[in-house]
Formats: C-alpha cells, sequence, structure tokens
C-alpha cells in the first residue's frame, strides 16, 4: 500500500510540474534589457546587424532547427503577424536564424531552448522575448505598437 502512495505523490508532483511549465510556454515577456541599443561596435550589435535586424525597422527573430518539431508552427505564426503588419509604417522583418549555424548569437542572447523568438524594436532594443510556440495574437499585440513611427523612444 505505501507504494502505490509513493506512486500516486509522484504522479502528483509530475503533473504539477507539466502545469506549471506549460503554462509559461508561449507566452510573451517583456525582456529586462538596457533602456539604449547596444553599441554600434559591440559584439551583439555586429551578430544582431548580421542576422538581419537593421535600424529603423522593427524585427521579430526567431531561432529554429531542422531537427525542432513545434519551429515549423513558429514559422507559420511569426509569417502570418508579418504579413498582417505588412503595410505598417514601419513593417517588421521576420528573421529566422538556425541555431545549429549560428551558436554564437544564440550563446549571446541566451537562448536556452527552442523555439525561442525575439521581437526587437526600430532601434534594435529586445523588447520581447518567448519561449515556446507564440500565440498569433498575443504576438500581434506586443509587435503592432513597435510599427508606428516614434514608438521605440
Amino acid at each position: 500500500m505505501t507504494a502505490v502512495w509513493i506512486l500516486l505523490g509522484f504522479l502528483v508532483a509530475a503533473l504539477v510540474v507539466g502545469i506549471l511549465v506549460r503554462r509559461n510556454e508561449g507566452r510573451v515577456r517583456v525582456s529586462a534589457e538596457p533602456a539604449s541599443p547596444p553599441e554600434p561596435e559591440s559584439n551583439r550589435a555586429a551578430l544582431l546587424r548580421d542576422a538581419g535586424v537593421l535600424p529603423g525597422r522593427p524585427a521579430v527573430l526567431h531561432f529554429s532547427a531542422d531537427w525542432c518539431g513545434p519551429c515549423a508552427a513558429v514559422r507559420r505564426v511569426v509569417a502570418g503577424v508579418v504579413t498582417e503588419l505588412a503595410d505598417a509604417e514601419l513593417a517588421p522583418l521576420d528573421l529566422e536564424v538556425d541555431i545549429d549555424a549560428n551558436p554564437v548569437l544564440a550563446r549571446e542572447l541566451n537562448v536556452l531552448s527552442l523555439p525561442t523568438t525575439f521581437v526587437f524594436d526600430s532601434r534594435g532594443l529586445e523588447r520581447f522575448r518567448i519561449s515556446g510556440v507564440p500565440k498569433t495574437a498575443d504576438l500581434r499585440t506586443s509587435l503592432a505598437p513597435l510599427t508606428v513611427s516614434g514608438s521605440a523612444e
């Protein structure tokens, strides 16, 4: 009988941990980055520039890999939102980076799991970070204000 109670305890603990992990997946979190963009000569600025993050345009940068199943869903969500905002004053860029081909940028941005998505404003400042597949409405809500001129200041 004791073994049943121990097994039941482990199952309840696993369920609680699973719920907590799933609750944070896909959630848009405001980044705790400095209030100024990276210095133009810094390593971070160079890596972002090489990835396609350009000054003057907001960007959605998402890390993926060939072996990542959920990354295809991220691709669809990001492409849909970027297409919806294509006629905006500052149309956002959709940038996909293969983590296997660019591990240095992944390390610089502290990417610990796939998929991971970043939203940068027009100054190249990291504004949001999303672990897992972003929800379309949340991504649209966080990106839309950045597509208006003067919104990044």
